[in-house]
């Protein structure tokens, strides 16, 4: 195995041939460096993509933090080398290394994936292959590092189950120290010579080190469960193969945030979001039926103000970052969002600094919460109304009433804010084309009301994604869009728009959401497809310019799949999906009842203000009796949803 001074050496030799060197060097403020020889259990913490996006993703800062304060562990970083140092690594015969350290990845003892979203699978095989690993993790013996994976995109870890040793279900600040617990004991016992997994061959003592691993709580290992598939192709069950491993596997939630990391690293370069950030809230209790992390990331916790406003002082101070985020998956419907934004301000007076509130919705952002932001306002003003016309916002469970949104965008530009972004997304269920052109109509009359209040500075920009039906969600039963329908309602767009000046479109690929809506709803047969992609040449599938289309056809066809199967089929509602023994504590009961209201035009308030009984809370009531701490407590169950009524299919 080549040490840390000979890829040094090497890494001199051709880092002045990359574009960017910053992102392979290491080095940077704040790093945490620690006595490798000394340090019994050794982790590298992988973001699949390149560092300019990985360096900034808040799971992979919060394992650093969690994993470096532990005197028996170290955490080191890697990310995915672009196409030119990847060329020259082969080349050179240098393997991934970890950037505090540069050891080599095949010498950590665990290797953890964050993989937020689907799109980066391939880049995780490329990762392992460029460690010098096998990829496939039956190929994978004790000698090698545990390969484990987490974040929202494991929710349906069926795909890539033939790569990763172990999956992370849930919240990983407690699990983490649960699994660097068990291996430590594991080895320790395994290397006294009376113990009986000494004598074992390196392939039985790993099965050995998985079978302990199955004692931890929200930890699913796939080679411990078989799958059975009917005649056409649905699943038929999904059966544990060995006593200790569970039917189904209950994500983890953390009952109290822990103190939020504040010793960013700094990067070397330019990078996609040069800031500190302090998570506010985790949660959300809109329930918008579209979104993935809305649904798997419940129930609702808060950091106190104080302890928000410490840490963000502690972020700049250690950082020299200019810019502050404020982060949730709802940042305006945080309780106390309106003295947190003031104690900011007041803390931070004269200083330049720009505070940013990524995630706001229209029917929260009161006026106060924009007059407190105006003077650290970030660029421009971002809301999501999801859907132009309400019949839409209605089947989404995102109810606005246009003229509040036209209320909203107009006070957004009377109080100097030149330019509004607005998201919306096409492709939901039930959609006409009358829908798709109510998106440019509402864009025109947003547009309209700036230029009253600002004249012809007034600015927009219309983001407009694709619906991807995501696993544990209310649209999990429905189908996606082909590629024509999508392309046909984006040429609708661009014609309705291309003339307006001032309103800029950006649009997602057709083809892009094609590849997102067949890995997030897979199942296991699709890791032999992942796998021929990959072997074939795809990486970097979520970049534009690197996207092979026919080759994921071309690996569809090798292996007899075809890929509308999962992407373009309404679903039974007896269905056995290939995520069902994988469970976010919310009822499958729930989101079906759910889904039907969606039919109906009916939606469900704000489940702060009224329990739906999702299944969230005696889950979490049992964790939080162990760890009394800071969380939000959910109202009186009044309106419990019913079971989930199977009605025998035809098909």
């Amino acid at each position: 195995m080549m040490t840390p001074l000979e890829i040094q050496a090497k890494l001199d030799r051709i880092l002045l041939k990359v574009a960017k060197p910053g992102r392979y060097v290491g080095g940077e403020f704040n790093i945490t460096i620690k006595d490798w020889d000394v340090t019994p259990t050794r982790v590298a913490l992988v973001f699949p993509d390149v560092y300019d996006i990985g360096v900034s993703n808040v799971g992979l800062k919060i394992l650093y933090d969690q994993i470096n304060q532990r005197e028996d562990a170290l955490a080191e970083r890697a990310y995915a080398p672009w196409h030119d140092m990847e060329t020259l690594m082969r080349a050179n015969g240098i393997p991934l290394y970890g950037l505090e350290t540069f050891h080599p990845l095949a010498a950590f003892d665990i290797i953890g994936f964050t993989l937020p979203y689907e799109t980066l699978y391939t880049n995780a095989l490329n990762v392992l292959d460029l460690a010098g690993l096998p990829v496939r993790a039956e190929e994978r013996h004790i000698g090698h590092p545990l390969v484990i994976a987490g974040g929202h995109a494991a929710m349906n870890p069926e795909p890539m189950s033939a790569f990763i040793d172990a999956f992370v279900i849930g919240e990983g600040e407690e699990i983490i120290h649960d699994i660097l617990n068990a291996v430590q004991t594991f080895k320790e016992q395994a290397s006294r010579k009376d113990s009986t997994s000494f004598a074992l061959s390196p392939f039985k003592q790993k099965e050995a080190l998985l079978r302990t691993l199955l004692r931890i709580p929200g930890l699913y290992i796939p080679r411990f469960y078989q799958v059975e598939y009917l005649d056409d192709g649905t699943v038929a069950e999904v059966q544990p193969l060995v006593p200790e491993a569970p039917q189904t596997i209950t994500k983890r939630m953390v009952p109290k945030l822990p103190p939020p990391p504040t010793r960013f690293i700094v990067p070397n370069i330019e990078t996609v979001h040069n800031r500190a950030s302090v998570e506010i809230m985790r949660g959300c209790t809109r329930g918008c039926r579209f979104c993935h992390a809305g649904m798997i990331v419940r129930p609702v916790r808060e950091r106190p103000v104080e302890e928000i406003v410490a840490a963000a002082e502690q972020a700049i101070r250690n950082t020299g970052f200019e810019e502050l985020a404020l982060l949730s998956l709802s940042s305006s419907d945080y309780t106390n969002i309106l003295e947190l934004v003031t104690r900011i301000g007041e803390k931070f007076g004269g200083k330049h600094l720009t505070v940013s509130l990524p995630s706001l919705r229209i029917e929260s952002v009161s006026i106060d919460l924009m007059e407190r932001l105006k003077d650290r306002r970030s660029g421009g003003f971002t809301l999501a109304p999801e859907a132009a016309t309400e019949r839409m916002r209605r089947i989404i469970n995102k109810f606005i009433p246009d003229e509040q949104i036209i209320e909203t965008t107009r006070e957004i530009y009377r109080r100097g804010w030149v330019t509004i972004k607005l998201y919306f997304m096409i492709g939901h269920p039930s959609e006409t084309l009358e829908d798709v052109r109510a998106i440019a109509d509402l864009c025109k009359r947003v547009l309209s009301e700036g230029r009253k209040v600002i004249g012809y500075k007034a600015k927009l920009n219309v983001g407009v994604s694709t619906f991807v039906p995501k696993p544990q969600t209310p649209f999990q039963w429905v189908s996606c869009d082909t590629v024509e329908q999508i392309r046909a309602k984006q040429n609708l767009l661009r014609d309705l728009l291309y003339r307006e000046r001032n309103i800029k479109l950006t649009l997602t690929r057709p083809e892009d959401t094609f590849l997102e809506a067949f890995l997030s709803r897979g199942d296991r047969r699709l890791a032999e497809v992942i796998y021929t992609a990959w072997k074939n040449g795809a990486k970097f599938d979520a970049w534009n310019e690197n996207y092979r289309y026919d080759v994921w056809l071309d690996a569809f066809k090798q292996h007899g799949l075809d890929p509308q199967f999962y992407t373009h089929r309404q679903r039974r509602v007896d269905e056995i999906f290939p995520w069902d023994h994988i469970s976010a504590a919310v009822k499958k009961s729930y989101l079906f009842q759910d889904y039907r209201q969606s039919l109906e035009g009916i939606t469900r308030i704000d489940c702060r203000q009224h329990c739906f009984a999702c299944g969230i809370l005696p889950t979490f009531t049992a964790i939080r009796r162990e760890h009394p701490g800071n969380y939000w407590k959910c109202p009186e169950v009044k309106t419990p949803a019913k079971e989930l009524t199977v009605i025998p299919s035809t098909a």
